[in-house]
């Protein structure tokens, strides 16, 4: 089998018959010995009748005991050698199902990190884990054709031959029984992969659905939209639903088919052999033996139309992994991009990105500002090459530079990032393990302190995936926590404040400018609180800079910036005149949904902050 850390090879992007192929090319010696085990296995089957026969006509009709004892002792070898061969057969099968397994596993993981950032853009989540949690399983299951299917097909011939030497009557009768099975069973086949392709993309959207709503279940309460969005999921499972008793029809038809036509074979051709046995054309062992070879063919055949419904699924398994597999990570971004033509700057330097006019100096807090969200996003996957860009990082090109390096020194938190299961500080740590000080550190700056203090066991409380257990401003500050805690020279933070309160957005405007002093960061944002701590703030107009100073000189020369500031302006203003009442009249609420309650240092001046970051 394809070891764990073994190069699963180059698959064949060309469709899904191909991708099987591939996976058989992969272990082509493994696959050889399942196909001549599975074929000596059946022929064996098949053996026994005729010895069976031997015995009757030879030893038992004319009362020759030696003959008899004879027959019976080669029939017995044969069933102990074919124990043997069918445990090896089962075994070598089992590993060239793993192999499959492991190997597309190996393939599609490696192809979603090459992908990194742009996978969410070309393929829903729904899809990916279908793939992942179904569609490897599928394939591995079709590869069993190698084996028992090859030797399906070898007994059949066998067996066929044997018949010959018996009646070719009934030699013709079974040659002529696989084209019927097929003109039956072909057209069930390709009917199976149209509903069973459908059925899986409709599969993929639920699952995606399904990750929707327990991610926004509290979102959905909150704005009332939980009945709406059940009503939508509840008709798209009837969809699933009936296109599934679709498949279903095919598939039972199939299954039917496998075992009725076995069946009706038998019967036709048990029938002849006592017609000629009657006319004497046929000795009583011939009859055994061809009850013999044609109740061994009922396997074989029944497999072979049950590997006509596997190999049907596993070709739409197969071109699901493909259709990932052809997708191409977005100019100078996926992993292998950039390899070497340029080393990194050796010191900070200025990052400018040419398509907006945004220039980072080194060692500086910088903010951007836009009204539209989106194109300030795209500067930022710019200046992180998360997309195609001109960029350069000093005197290089940022997409001439290896990528491993960017990565090590530029980080993009976004504010929607993932979180995985596992204690809170595992979560903040990332790969690192950072000591108590550092994250101590972090937590502050973040103004992170409550949602510890309000969890039961502290750092080591469990956190569930994409932090679901936390309320929406407390996510994002663990996400700034764990940006903090990665120490990156460049830090590209996306609306790093958006679901916080005034109190805790200015601690955390504060505090962040002291924690990456004499390093460079960049937020985006639109709030009056952090950008009176930025030092430059760039403000946007169509994805292009339209003026470059500090926050308050915008506000006195730029009225579009002013206006859009202002939006974030008034509600930080209700904010802060809301928390203040929370803070003089009732509890302070730590840890609520809302994420208030960042410490007594930050409320003692928020008010303050917001008040002038608005002048």
């Amino acid at each position: 089998m394809v070891d764990a850390y073994e190069d699963p090879g180059t698959p064949d992007r060309r469709g899904g018959w191909a991708y099987l192929a591939w996976l058989v090319r992969c272990q082509p010696w493994r696959s050889l010995a399942g196909a001549v085990l599975a074929s000596v296995w059946m022929v064996l089957l098949a053996v026994a009748p005729y010895l069976l026969s031997k015995a009757v006509d030879d030893g038992l009709e004319p009362g020759d005991t030696a003959a008899l004892a004879g027959w019976t002792t080669a029939l017995f070898v044969v069933g102990a050698l074919n124990a043997w061969v069918s445990i090896m057969r089962h075994r070598t099968m089992t590993r060239v199902r793993m192999d499959a397994y492991l190997r597309t596993t190996k393939v599609v993981v490696g192809h979603t990190v090459r992908l990194g950032a742009a996978l969410p853009g070309r393929m829903g989540t729904g899809e990916v884990v279908t793939i992942g949690v179904s569609d490897v399983h599928t394939i591995a299951g079709a590869l069993t054709v190698v084996g028992p299917g090859v030797g399906s097909v070898v007994v059949y011939v066998f067996v066929a031959g044997l018949l010959l030497s018996v009646s070719p009557l009934l030699a013709a009768v079974v040659l002529l029984g696989m084209p019927v099975v097929a003109v039956l069973v072909g057209p069930l086949m390709s009917r199976l992969q149209g509903t069973e392709s459908e059925y899986r993309e409709r599969q993929g959207v639920l699952t995606a659905r399904i990750g929707d709503l327990a991610g926004g279940l509290r979102v959905l309460n909150g704005f009332g939209g939980k009945e709406l969005f059940a009503d939508s999921f509840g008709r798209d499972s009837q969809r699933l639903r009936a296109q599934g008793y679709r498949v279903g029809s095919v598939t039972s038809w199939m299954q039917a088919l496998g075992v009725g036509l076995p069946t009706l074979f038998l019967a036709v051709v048990t029938w002849l052999a006592a017609r000629l046995a009657a006319r004497g054309d046929m000795t009583v062992g011939e009859l055994v033996s061809v009850y013999g070879y044609v109740a061994v063919l009922i396997g074989p055949v029944a497999f072979l139309v049950d590997m006509g419904y596997q190999l049907s699924r596993g070709v739409v398994a197969a071109r699901r992994v493909v259709r990932l597999l052809r997708l191409e990570p977005d100019p100078g971004t996926g992993t292998g991009a950039g390899t070497g033509a340029a080393d990194a700057p050796a010191e900070p330097s200025v990052l400018h990105d040419p398509a907006s006019g945004v220039r980072v100096a080194p060692g500086r807090l910088t903010a951007l500002v836009g009204a539209r969200h989106a194109e300030v996003t795209a500067v930022v996957d710019r200046l992180g090459r998360y997309g195609p860009s001109d960029v350069t990082w000093g005197a290089v090109r940022l997409d001439a530079v290896p990528l491993d390096q960017v990565r090590a020194r530029i980080l993009v938190a976004d504010n929607e990032a993932d979180l995985f299961a596992g204690s809170l500080r595992e979560v903040v740590g990332g790969r690192r393990e950072p000591s108590p000080a550092e994250i101590a550190e972090a937590v502050r700056a973040a103004a992170a302190d409550d949602i510890v203090q309000g969890l039961t066991e502290g750092l080591a409380s469990p956190v569930t995936a994409q932090g679901r257990s936390l309320s929406g401003g407390q996510r994002q500050r663990v996400r700034l926590v764990r940006a903090l805690l990665a120490d990156a020279e460049v830090l590209l933070a996306v609306e790093p404040t958006s679901a916080l309160d005034a109190h805790t957005e200015a601690a955390v405007a504060r505090r962040l400018r002291t924690a990456r002093a004499g390093r460079t960061t960049v937020v985006t944002t639109t709030s009056p609180l952090v950008l009176d701590q930025a030092e430059t703030v760039h403000y946007l107009v169509d994805g292009k800079v339209a003026a470059t100073g500090r926050h308050r000189d915008l506000l006195e020369r730029e009225p579009g910036y002013r206006a859009l500031v202002a939006r974030d302006a008034d509600g930080a203003d209700q904010d802060a005149e809301r928390d203040t009442r929370a803070v003089t009249g009732a509890s302070p609420g730590a840890g609520t949904a809302a994420g208030t309650g960042a410490g007594t240092d930050a409320d003692n001046d928020a008010d303050a902050d917001a008040e002038g970051a608005v002048r």
